[in-house]
């Protein structure tokens, strides 16, 4: 006898269903992070490894080959490895959960296919085994400090503020990736390419006072636009941010917002789908 569960009427976010499933979302994170580097020669170095070769090229081509200058807290030179590595913790975050997330849902095919549970805690789970890697680059982040001797500013008090809009925005862009790659799955194709593409048009490795002002509007609706400022921001200083970055803030509240609404409508046919 077959016993169907229906998810959870509503178009919003149910947390107290997500927290009756705490434990598998728990299991599934462990899952993740056990099985990420499994049967590689380097294993878990490859966490070291991915952001080490994205901070050389790009500060290559921004700092080496554009010579592009870059400023920090009182308007002193900041080592380009340092601004972009402060850059780079953001972006690193947010790629890796749309990377993950993007086909979460499809890789639990049998998993969705034959119990129930909110389908919402597998891009989450992606959210969370990406800690990892953000840590790392934080590490790394501290070392580059160390070795160049540019002490963090002032601001990085409000670092984690820029941290938890860099955690929606990567749950965003999850959440809408996990959904359209179940009806289209010409989004695992295109993921990659947004990628590549993010990575240079996000100031990384270069200031968005570099944009033309007439390019601005369009620049920061990019939603990792403002949270890479942000967050280098609070890391070393500079130049007070951009107001037109809470463009790309509300850009990030909307995707979540609307991310969220259309996950619960994919949810409920989500196994005929698949």
């Amino acid at each position: 006898m077959k016993i169907i569960i229906k998810p959870s009427s509503g178009a919003g976010l149910n947390l107290r269903e997500l927290f009756q499933y705490k434990e598998l979302l728990w299991t599934l994170t462990y899952k993740d992070i056990r099985v990420k580097y499994a049967q590689t020669i380097i294993g878990f170095l490859w966490a070291v490894v991915n952001p080490l070769f994205s901070l050389v090229i790009l500060s290559f081509v921004f700092g080496t080959v554009a010579n592009v200058a870059v400023e920090g807290a009182g308007g002193e030179p900041v080592p380009h490895i340092v601004y972009t590595i402060a850059g780079l913790c953001g972006w690193q975050y947010f790629s890796e959960v749309l990377s993950q997330a993007g086909t979460s849902i499809i890789g639990a095919q049998n998993m969705v296919k034959k119990i129930y549970f909110p389908r919402l805690i597998i891009p989450l789970s992606k959210a969370i085994t990406a800690f990892i890697d953000f840590a790392v680059v934080i590490i790394i982040m501290i070392i580059c400090m160390i070795i160049y001797q540019y002490p963090p500013s002032s601001n990085i008090v409000y670092f984690p503020l820029f941290f938890l809009i860099a955690v929606i925005s990567g749950l965003a862009a999850g959440i809408w990736m996990s959904a359209l790659t179940i009806r289209f799955r010409d989004f695992k194709h295109i993921t990659p390419l947004l990628l590549r593409v993010g990575m240079f048009a996000t100031p990384i490795a270069y200031p968005a006072s570099s944009v033309p002002e007439k390019y601005q509007m369009f620049f920061y609706m990019n939603p990792m636009a403002g949270v890479v400022e942000g967050m280098r921001w609070s890391i070393v200083g500079g130049p007070d941010l951009n107001p037109m970055a809470y463009m790309s803030f509300g850009v990030i509240i909307i995707l979540f917002i609307f991310g969220l609404l259309y996950f619960r409508r994919v949810e409920t046919v989500m196994a005929d789908i698949l």
